[in-house]
C-alpha cells in the first residue's frame, strides 16, 4: 500500500508538470471506487487552473482556481488516495487506457492517469463552497503532518496517556500522527528500540522523543530514496522506489537482525503484519 513517502515522491513528481497549467478536461472511465467519482467531475474540473499539488497524510490535493479568480481563491480543490494499490503517471493523450486505469486528468500537454487494480483508492471534489479543504469529513480528524515542525515528543505523548491500545496501533490510527503507515511504523519503533505491543499510555516522554526522531528520519529516508516498492508502486515516472533495501525488520521474519543477528519475528495486529527484533524491542 503507498504510505506516505510513496505518495510525498508522487506528489513531487507530478507537481511541476501540473502547477500552473489548465484543466482541458477529465476522463472517468469507471466511478466505482471507494467513494463513487462524482458524476459531472469533468464538466467541473474543465477551465480551471491547478494552482498547487499538496498532501494531507496520504491524499494529493489539486488546488484548483478559476480562470479569473480574484487573488487566486480556490474554486475548490480535487482529492486523490492511491488506496491499496493506485499509481499516478504521466501518459500521452491517446495512449490506449490499460485494465485498470480508471481516470485521466488531462491539461493542454499530457494526461495524468490513474492506475488502481482494487479500486479502493478516490477521486472527490471539494468545493471551495464547503469551507477549507481541510474541512472535509476524510481529512478533517488527521492527526499531525510527522514531517511538519509541530510534530514532537509531546505530540505523541499527551496522544497516548491514557491509552492501553498497542504503540503501533496508535501510530497507524492517523488521529495522533498522519501517514506513518505499517511499513515505517515497524521501522521507526525498532529503531526507537520499542516493542510494537507496548501499550501506548506506557511509555515515557523520553522514549517518545526518541521515536519521534526516528519516525521523522526513516520518512525522510524514504523519501529520498523514491519511496519503497513491494507490490504495485511505481513513481510517476515509472521507476521503483529503492527504500525496502534498507529495511531492518519489515518482511524480515526468520533473518537475522541487522544489528544482534537475532532472529526477526513477525505477529498480526489489527489485521496487519508487524516485525521487531525480540532483543532489540523491549
Amino acid at each position: 500500500m503507498p504510505e506516505l513517502p510513496e505518495v510525498e515522491v508522487t506528489r513531487r513528481g507530478i507537481a511541476p508538470m501540473l502547477e500552473g497549467h489548465t484543466v482541458t478536461g477529465a476522463v472517468v472511465r469507471n466511478r466505482n471506487m471507494r467513494w463513487p467519482v462524482p458524476l459531472r467531475l469533468a464538466n467541473t474540473l474543465t477551465d480551471l487552473r491547478i494552482a498547487k499539488v499538496g498532501r494531507r497524510g496520504k491524499y494529493l490535493l489539486f488546488e484548483c482556481v478559476a480562470p479569473h479568480a480574484v487573488a487566486n481563491e480556490p474554486a475548490g480543490w480535487l482529492i486523490v488516495h492511491l488506496g491499496m494499490s493506485g499509481s499516478l503517471r504521466f501518459v500521452a493523450h491517446d495512449a490506449t487506457p490499460e485494465k485498470h486505469e480508471h481516470f485521466d486528468l488531462l491539461t493542454k500537454h499530457i494526461a495524468l492517469r490513474l492506475h488502481d487494480p482494487r479500486r479502493f483508492g478516490a477521486v472527490l471534489w471539494h468545493p471551495a463552497a464547503a469551507g477549507p479543504v481541510e474541512s472535509h469529513p476524510l481529512l478533517a480528524h488527521l492527526g499531525v503532518e510527522p514531517l511538519a515542525s509541530g510534530f514532537d515528543a509531546e505530540t505523541l505523548f499527551r496522544g497516548s496517556r491514557g491509552r492501553s491500545v498497542a504503540v503501533k496501533q496508535m501510530l497507524l490510527a492517523g488521529n495522533v500522527v498522519v501517514g506513518v503507515g505499517n511499513i515505517y511504523a515497524s521501522e521507526a519503533l525498532f529503531r526507537a528500540r520499542i516493542h510494537p505491543a507496548t501499550p501506548a499510555g506506557r511509555i515515557s516522554r523520553l522514549r517518545y522523543a526518541r521515536l519521534a526522531e526516528h519516525i521523522k528520519a526513516v520518512l525522510t529516508e524514504a523519501i529520498s530514496k523514491g519511496g519503497s516498492t513491494l507490490r504495485d508502486f511505481t513513481r510517476s515516472d515509472g521507476e521503483p522506489g529503492y527504500f525496502q533495501l534498507d529495511y531492518f525488520v519489515y518482511g524480515r521474519e526468520g533473518e537475522p537482525c541487522r544489528l544482534c543477528s537475532t532472529p526477526i519475528r513477525g505477529l498480526r495486529q489489527g489485521q496487519r503484519s508487524t516485525f521487531y527484533c525480540p532483543a532489540c524491542q523491549k
